[in-house]
């Protein structure tokens, strides 16, 4: 992790952002600043379909699947009027381009909102089979590995488009439906998105409000941070100040050496949700897959670019990569039930956590992060807890060092029986 050191020209030109409902605005959309991007490449590039004007010539291929979808969009909608979502994404043209932060957009006005138009009724009517397919059991629309890979892609913060797009062609297309009421029948935007939000985000029956008193939504990887947010404890941080003062927690095993235990947060809504109690370290259950780091590298890069100053995600993944330095905390953490492995072997996850954070600005922590590093040092600093560790880690590391020190002390106890026995017998 770096706390100063160059910036490229995203970086450089944060403070310069709006915050709040204007930011939607103005440059919402990135590209990845090159010096993380280098780090693992293809973790932010489309692997099956393009959205969006960066990776327009990419996926040339997949535009009569795109045009198929947009027809049948058309079709499926109340009005079946081609020319009317057409018009709506060229009035808009202007608009949609200041979303792209970017000097690189090559593309002319029709041409680009040609691109926005085709992409946002694709990208519709695919989270509509989505919806259908699991509420009414429909036969699925595309290869199961297809539509994964999709999905994938929607999530990758240089595959996006405005929100607001979607959103105004998806109430023109069915101003009756929505009007009602009745989302039984056809879902709020937000809804029919959350079917391909990875884990369980609960969004509750305010979601609409919370999302406007943020600001709204700016592309589907801001939603999804801002939903784990909304079902974090880490949203009542927000109200104070961050702290500078943590720059060192113990891994794992050593604070587990020093008496800290680790338990699996079974109750948590969101696996961002660290909770001290005593000397109990509570983490939410998470599960490490491929789709898992480049859904995590696109939040990072996403707050890197947009939330400097609020970069919780980023929170969480440094406070992993404190708790995980070897292999043997990332073996504890899943012998207790807190991590799924599907990377491999531990190194494998070690390596993820010691990786998610380089090449980003990490000046501060969320307050709630703060005290819960700050009660865990305070407890590893204790002299009994120290002396306790010393002799866990010399006599107690393995399983045979375990029964040579307990048969050492057996041998010990014997000996000093004898002893006295033997004193016994010759005062007698």
């Amino acid at each position: 992790m770096e706390e100063g050191g160059n910036h490229n020209d995203v970086l450089i030109n944060i403070n310069e952002m709006l915050v709040g409902e204007n930011s939607l605005l103005a440059s919402c959309i990135y590209r990845v600043p090159p010096e993380i991007r280098k780090l693992k490449e293809d973790a932010y590039t489309p692997k099956i379909v393009s959205i969006g004007p960066f990776h327009f010539e990419d996926f040339l291929k997949m535009n009569e699947l795109k045009e198929k979808y947009r027809t049948e969009f058309e079709e499926r909608s109340e009005t079946k009027n081609k020319d009317g979502f057409k018009s709506c994404v060229q009035e808009l043209e202007a608009k949609i381009r200041d979303c792209y932060y970017s000097d690189h957009i090559i593309l002319g006005e029709r041409i680009l909102a040609y691109v926005i138009w085709t992409d946002c009724c694709f990208i519709l009517e695919f989270l509509l089979k989505v919806f259908f397919m699991a509420t009414r059991g429909d036969s699925y629309f595309l290869p199961r590995k297809l539509v994964n890979l999709i999905i994938n892609d929607l999530l990758l913060i240089e595959n996006q488009v405005p929100f607001f797009v979607l959103d105004k062609l998806y109430n023109l297309a069915f101003p009756s439906a929505l009007s009602s009421g009745n989302h039984d029948s056809l879902p709020s935007l937000v809804n029919l998105v959350l079917p391909i939000l990875p884990g369980k985000i609960v969004p509750g029956d305010n979601v609409e409000q919370y999302l406007s008193s943020v600001g709204g939504v700016a592309h589907f990887t801001d939603l999804y941070r801002k939903l784990l947010l909304r079902s974090s404890l880490l949203l009542q941080a927000s109200k104070f100040p961050r702290e500078r003062e943590v720059t060192h927690v113990y891994s794992a095993t050593e604070l587990n050496e020093l008496g800290v235990k680790f338990k699996v947060n079974k109750e948590s809504k969101c696996f961002l949700d660290l909770e001290l109690s005593g000397h109990t370290l509570r983490i939410p259950f998470i599960v490490l897959n491929n789709f898992t780091e480049i859904v995590w590298r696109n939040l990072l890069a996403f707050e890197q670019c947009h939330f400097i100053e609020d970069s919780y995600f980023l929170d969480y993944i440094v406070a992993l990569d404190f708790l995980i330095n070897t292999d043997k905390d990332v073996d504890l953490l899943i012998k207790e039930g807190i991590i799924e492995n599907w990377l491999g072997d531990s190194n494998e996850v070690t390596k993820l956590f010691n990786n998610l954070g380089a090449q980003t600005i990490k000046p501060d922590f969320n307050v709630r992060y703060a005290g819960i590093f700050k009660e865990l040092n305070a407890f590893s600093r204790r002299p009994y807890n120290q002396r306790v560790a010393t002799l866990r880690r010399d006599y107690c590391s393995t399983t045979w060092t375990t029964i040579a020190s307990v048969a050492g002390i057996f041998l010990l106890i014997l000996t000093v029986i004898q002893t006295i026995i033997s004193i016994l017998q010759v005062v007698h």
